[in-house]
């Protein structure tokens, strides 16, 4: 049976649009994502996702901003339960190692998402504030250039953890972790 479509007065179907898009993309990348895909993924006539965006790279910048804003929230949930940069290490590492943000559908979108901002610089601005609110999550226990660096670290991690034939174990993460910020 075929799914019934939305009424016209749809309060939620801008959001499912925006959810759509980023299911699309993680099924078919980028360069493969249409406003067709995205209007059958949401069940929406294909009128409903141009009205909702101005453009096709408007309506993913805005899919892309609310995947990195939920990722950013789970990463700063983490470290919000540290007390001390002692406990900071420890939320880092089980951000890294417990793939707090980084579980594999956010990976692939990452992977997506850094690519679109390579080719559209204007979607720069998306990672910027990914990597500034997670810079700001690890800025109260770490100085700037060391929250920098952890930052950079559990994205890399993460990213190599999700390819590699052989991840880096927790004890692993933890010996790179506490090098990075100082404490081994």
């Amino acid at each position: 049976m075929a799914a019934k479509r939305a009424s016209k007065n749809d309060p939620e179907r801008r959001q499912r649009i925006v959810d759509a898009t980023l299911d699309v993309i993680a099924e078919h990348g980028v360069a493969n994502t249409t406003h067709r895909r995205i209007a059958a993924k949401a069940n929406v006539p294909l009128g409903s996702v141009t009205y909702y965006s101005s453009s096709l790279q408007a309506l993913m910048t805005t899919a892309f901003l609310q995947l990195a804003t939920q990722a950013s929230e789970a990463f700063k949930a983490r470290l919000e339960r540290a007390a001390d940069r002692r406990e900071a290490v420890e939320a880092v590492i089980d951000i890294i190692a417990d793939s707090v943000w980084a579980e594999p559908r956010t990976l692939l979108l990452s992977y997506e998402l850094y690519t679109f901002a390579a080719r559209q610089p204007p979607v720069s601005a998306v990672m910027q504030q990914w990597m500034d609110s997670s810079r700001v999550a690890l800025g109260r226990f770490f100085d700037p250039l060391t929250a920098r660096a952890l930052d950079a670290l559990i994205e890399g991690v993460g990213i190599h953890n999700s390819i590699d034939a052989a991840p880096l174990s927790r004890e692993a993460i933890r010996v790179v972790v506490e090098r990075v910020a100082g404490t081994s």
